[in-house]
This record gives C-alpha cells, sequence and structure tokens, in this order.
C-alpha cells in the first residue's frame, strides 16, 4: 500500500463504516507526506496534541490558499468573513472571546447549565413521539432534531423555522468533506454556497430584529456585546451565527449517533448504563475518545518550518491532524481499541485541544449524557437492525446516516 493509496483510502467512503485499522496502519508512519502533492498527516496522539498547540500552525484561510488549496471558489466563499475557526490570533482571540462572553462563564455562568430542564423536555417529548412504534431510525427522529431543536432556541431562532435549517445544513456539511472539495466547480461546493448564503441572508433578518429589540438569547448577546473587546460587526456576527448553528449541532448528531451504536454493540455497558444514570459523564468522555465525531482535522498550514519525529515540514505546507488516529494510539491509550469508560484517563482530542478547541463542549457533553441516559432507560431490549449502518458521505464529521433500532417497549 502506497502512502497516496492509504490516503486516498481514508477518505473513500467504502471504508466510512470501519476506518480504524486504515488509521493503525497509517499511525506507522507518523509523518506521512501523500506522494501526490498532498499535505502532511499526522497520526500519532503526542504529535497532533502538541501541533494544536503550535503558533506554527495556522488556520488562516489566507495561509491555506498560499500552500495550494483552492480557497477562493471553496464552499465557504459567500460573500460573509470567515468565522473564527478560520482566523489566527489576534483577530481569532477577539472573536472567540466576544462570543464566549455570550455563551458561557464567566459572564453568562448558567446559559448551559440552567439549559438541563428545556433539554430534558426536549427529549421527553421526541422518545414520546415514537409512539406504539416498535422501530425507529434514531438519526431522523431524534439525534438530528433534538442538537438542532436545542442551538436553534439558543440562540433564538424561532420554533416555527426550525424544520428550515435541515435543507441548509446537509449542503453547507457535505461541503466540509475534503473528497467533495476536489474542483471548485462541483455540485458539493456550489450546493454549500448557495445554502450558507440562505441561512445567512435568513439570519440577517434576526440580527435586525434583535437590534432593534434585544431578547434573552445568544444572538441578541452577540449583536449588544460592550466588552472590553468592543463589539462585532454585522458580518461577523452573522458569520458567527452560522459557525455556531452548523458547528453546534452536527457534531451533536454525530455523538449521539455513534453513542448509542456503540452502546447497543456493548450490551453490559448500555445496562449499566441503565442502572446507573451517573455513569453518563465517563460514557460520553470515553465515547469521545473511541469513536469521535470529528475524526480528523483537514485545514492547517505551516508558517515556519517543523521538525517533528525527524522529518522537516517545509513553510507553506498543508497538514491534516487525524484525531480519530491520536485517539486510538497505543504509545497513549492501553488496549485503545476497547471501549471502556472505566478508564482513569480519557484525555482525549475528541474536541480538539489549543485556542481551537470545541467552542460548544459544555453543550455537547450534556446533551449527549442526557439524550444515551434518557434513551437507556426508556427503549426496553434495543437492538440493531442494521450493523453496519449505512454512513454520511462525510470523513471528517464521520457518523451514521441513518440508525435503524427495533425494541420491544417504551417506558414511560
Amino acid at each position: 500500500m502506497t502512502q497516496a493509496s492509504l490516503l486516498r483510502q481514508i477518505t473513500a467512503f467504502a471504508n466510512r463504516a470501519n476506518p480504524y485499522p486504515l488509521y493503525e496502519e497509517l499511525r506507522k508512519t507518523p509523518v506521512l507526506l501523500d506522494e501526490e502533492g498532498g499535505p502532511y498527516v499526522i497520526s500519532s496522539y503526542w504529535d497532533i496534541e502538541s501541533l494544536l498547540h503550535d503558533p506554527r500552525i495556522s488556520s488562516d484561510a489566507a495561509n491555506l490558499a498560499a500552500a495550494g488549496a483552492d480557497t477562493a471558489n471553496g464552499p465557504e466563499q459567500t460573500g460573509l468573513p470567515p468565522s473564527f475557526i478560520r482566523l489566527d490570533p489576534p483577530e481569532h482571540d477577539r472573536l472567540r472571546r466576544i462570543a464566549n462572553r455570550a455563551f458561557g462563564p464567566p459572564h453568562r455562568p448558567r446559559r448551559i447549565d440552567g439549559m438541563r430542564g428545556e433539554l430534558h423536555r426536549i427529549v421527553t417529548e421526541l422518545i414520546d413521539g415514537f409512539g406504539d412504534a416498535r422501530q425507529i431510525d434514531l438519526v431522523d427522529q431524534f439525534a438530528y432534531p433534538f442538537p438542532v431543536t436545542v442551538i436553534c432556541r439558543l440562540l433564538g431562532v424561532p420554533r416555527e423555522d426550525e424544520p428550515r435549517f435541515r435543507a441548509w445544513v446537509d449542503p453547507i456539511v457535505a461541503g466540509l468533506d475534503p473528497e467533495t472539495q476536489q474542483g471548485v466547480d462541483s455540485e458539493f461546493v456550489k450546493s454549500a454556497q448557495e445554502a450558507r448564503m440562505q441561512l445567512g441572508m435568513y439570519l440577517s433578518g434576526l440580527v435586525d430584529q434583535r437590534a432593534k429589540e434585544p431578547r434573552d438569547d445568544l444572538l441578541s448577546d452577540l449583536v449588544t456585546s460592550q466588552g472590553p473587546d468592543g463589539a462585532m460587526t454585522m458580518m461577523e456576527v452573522l458569520s458567527t451565527s452560522v459557525l455556531l448553528l452548523i458547528a453546534g449541532h452536527e457534531t451533536t448528531v454525530n455523538l449521539i449517533t455513534n453513542g448509542m451504536l456503540t452502546l447497543l454493540r456493548h450490551p453490559d455497558v448500555l445496562q449499566r448504563l441503565r442502572d446507573d444514570p451517573g455513569l453518563s459523564v465517563k460514557i460520553v468522555e470515553e465515547l469521545l475518545r473511541y469513536e469521535p465525531p470529528v475524526q480528523l482535522v483537514p485545514q492547517r498550514t505551516c508558517i515556519a518550518d517543523i521538525e517533528l519525529r525527524g522529518v522537516t515540514i517545509p513553510k507553506g505546507s498543508r497538514i491534516w491532524l487525524v484525531l480519530a488516529a491520536g485517539n486510538r494510539d497505543p504509545e497513549r491509550f492501553t488496549d485503545p481499541d476497547r471501549f471502556d469508560p472505566d478508564r482513569e484517563d480519557i484525555q482525549h482530542l475528541g474536541f480538539g485541544s489549543g485556542i481551537h478547541s470545541c467552542f460548544g463542549a459544555p453543550l455537547a457533553r450534556l446533551e449527549a449524557q442526557i439524550a444515551l441516559t434518557e434513551l437507556a432507560r426508556r427503549l426496553g431490549n434495543p437492538r440493531l437492525d442494521e450493523d453496519p449502518p449505512p454512513y454520511r458521505q462525510n470523513a471528517v464529521l464521520r457518523g451514521p446516516r441513518h440508525l435503524n433500532i427495533s425494541f420491544d417497549e417504551l417506558r414511560p
């Protein structure tokens, strides 16, 4: 197997259901240069963790373009400025601090924790909605509508508009896949651009409303923030809102779906969760290591030469950080291919690390804990109808597109 063919196999849809043997092969060459002019691929835990904290690694789209990636007509080019995950300090830090004032501690210390009751209500309504059915598609009937409802309500999107988001979100997420970005004229890129533009136009109307009549929601806080970093421009508010809507639910869909799939493959752990809801905290952390919803980070660039394991990665090179490979690195974790929520040390890469660590991690953790606990408690004798299930196309945000589950009863 050549280095180039290994990278192609990792991104190929045919291997989406189980990429982990390929990651094991990848770790044999922890600093791999694609032979066809592609990126340097990093797969060991310690190297990834170090590079995520290294200021010589850039997230700025301008540096990515300079490294040879075609970003001028990519899926995010719709007139909006780049979101802060596509920027480096100091602009990244300024925008993230403003967003964080609206999202969590210390300025909004109870915004997320105060949603526990609402999260339970949404989960209960969705599970009650299964009705008399004894077979469900967990993705369509639960794992998707739950987090999209949560992020819409957190931002302040009217409930009657929530169903409109899937038509926008799906093509935007598809445009993030390295495979679909091969060619700026591809239907995936065009669809992503169009969806992102429509979503931005919709949100601009909400931003105008909140500027005139602020409410107790995240969007109003973004519009009216007057902290030490100043205020976001209206375009920055729009770009940040699009980011939060997409990132605020898509990864959580995969975390919940991958989580339930893993629990159904490990019925002993599912029974333990049913008996002890407090186990959900450790289960979710191990899931973030074992089946992370974000498998790899493909949009990084070296802005200086970097020496890594005797290899010089030249300035201007593109770098892919394969988080899921690092999460199963035997140099870091004992028996890494075993799902074990009793691990004493689960310092995973599931939410990244460094300045770009997942902004919404507290909310994603809480959503997954509540969702998996209630599914375990209320579904009687749940079982998979198909294993492996059909997966999404995306190699970056990896998760089942459908997860059909049968069960004997719906407990109150």
